[in-house]
């Protein structure tokens, strides 16, 4: 770190730990929520994740139907989306998907189109759905992450650097005013001599 010695520097400098020491504790509480945050949406990923599995399970028994069951049937027309904010950072929520479902005969179609209809519509649903929360841990990860970053620059770099560099301003200053008290001394002895 590079500075001056010199009493403006030394008001900047202090002015720049305060700052950071007031920071720090705001810092250390974002880091804690986002923690716990990730925490959570993980939870909620995991059991949407065994949802999925268990729709997939269901869906598994069916298999030998769904070849006859056209791709494109079922589409999806909308995602909808809001914003939420945590700890400061905006992360993706999920509201609801709306699909886009083709005319179809029921007198031609087999009796269980309805159902897998149903089935298609809801393993979308879920997979849209931890594809969301994936991505919101994401998110929430590198929030933390660069929140991390910033608490240890101020603790391990910049907290200690300013306090250093207040330290060596002071001492500075001190041997200077004792420089100057010293030779104004010199000279008194040299005026009182001469007279």
């Amino acid at each position: 770190m590079k500075f001056q010695f010199n009493k403006t520097e030394l008001q900047r400098i202090s002015k720049q730990l305060k700052a950071r020491y007031s920071a720090l504790p705001t810092l250390k509480n974002k880091e804690s929520a986002l923690r716990a945050e990730i925490k959570r949406h993980k939870d909620i990923l995991r059991y949407t994740r065994i949802d999925l599995a268990k729709a997939l399970d269901g869906m598994s028994s069916l298999k030998a139907l769904f070849t006859e069951f056209p791709e494109d049937l079922v589409g999806i027309e909308k995602v909808s989306l809001t914003l939420q904010k945590i700890a400061g950072v905006k992360i993706p929520v999920f509201q609801d998907v709306e699909f886009n479902v083709k005319p179809y005969s029921y007198f031609d179609a087999p009796s269980w189109f309805l159902d897998g209809v149903d089935v298609i519509k809801e393993v979308t649903r879920l997979k849209i759905k931890v594809s969301i929360e994936e991505k919101r841990i994401k998110i929430l990860e590198y929030a933390r992450k660069k929140t991390t970053q910033k608490v240890n620059l101020y603790e391990k770099v910049q907290i200690p650097e300013f306090e250093e560099a207040i330290i060596k301003i002071k001492r500075f200053l001190g041997d200077v005013e004792n420089l100057d008290r010293a030779s104004q001394k010199i000279v008194k002895k040299r005026k009182a001599a001469v007279l």
